[in-house]
């Protein structure tokens, strides 16, 4: 008899524990479902994380920048469906852009936005004009003196020459091409680091469809260059954190 009693007395204290263990796991992962709920919407629709790999934006953003990207600004798209939200305003002349590769599948770019739709854009010798009017670019950093030619530039710059009688003799170089008329929905990105960038001067005009957001501002930064082991955590730029790259 007491056997028995033994038993159902364990039995009985057993299940509550047993009751409380389940519910506190079910509470832990209804708190992680929903943080990866909070965390897909926000990354879909608003903000996203970025990391600046080269020098082609200098001195405007640096290598071993970190940056929040705005995908609001611009219409985030939707996950699947491929839609895109109404934007909060189009892309404007100077804008500091983040976009789809042209080239490569899944990479994503920053660029500085310099032609618009229906603009007639050319560079003559290192320094920007559109519609003939020179344009002042204080965040431009020109410090190669040479120039260089590549096939690329001439195989796409032909087909929107302002002046078309002047295809066969056109020979453009990196610091020196158009005057190109920019064509409806699309647009001319380039590096701010105008000797050093591999951008629309090579491989085109960027469709609106490929804009995903504008930089927000720096959350991190480190000079990959820093002298002691451990750069990221040596060599961390404080002054840049918060930062807002225009």
């Amino acid at each position: 008899m007491v056997d028995t009693q033994s038993r159902n007395t364990d039995g009985q204290t057993a299940a509550p524990e047993a009751k409380r263990a389940g519910h506190a796991v079910w509470e832990w992962v209804k708190s992680l479902a929903i943080a990866l709920v909070i965390w897909f919407l926000l990354t879909s629709f608003l903000v996203q994380a970025f990391r600046i790999p080269s020098g082609s934006m200098e001195n405007t953003l640096l290598i071993g920048d970190f940056l929040f990207v705005n995908k609001a600004l611009y219409g985030a798209e939707v996950p699947i469906l491929h839609k895109r939200l109404p934007a909060l305003r189009e892309p404007r002349r100077s804008d500091i852009v983040v976009f789809d590769s042209v080239e490569d599948a899944g990479v994503s770019v920053v660029k500085r936005m310099v032609g618009m739709p229906g603009d007639t854009i050319a560079m003559r010798d290192n320094v920007l004009f559109i519609n003939d009017e020179r344009v002042t670019e204080d965040y431009a950093v020109r410090g190669s003196p040479g120039d260089q030619r590549d096939p690329r530039m001439r195989a796409w710059q032909i087909k929107y020459l302002a002046d078309s009688s002047q295809a066969e003799s056109y020979d453009p170089s990196l610091k020196n091409w158009g005057p190109l008329v920019v064509p409806p929905d699309s647009f001319l990105v380039m590096g701010d680091n105008r000797d050093n960038s591999y951008d629309g001067r090579y491989w085109g005009f960027l469709g609106r469809d490929r804009i995903r957001g504008r930089p927000m501002f720096v959350y991190y930064s480190f000079d990959k260059r820093g002298l002691y082991p451990l750069p990221f955590l040596t060599a961390i730029r404080w002054s840049r954190f918060f930062s807002r790259p225009n």
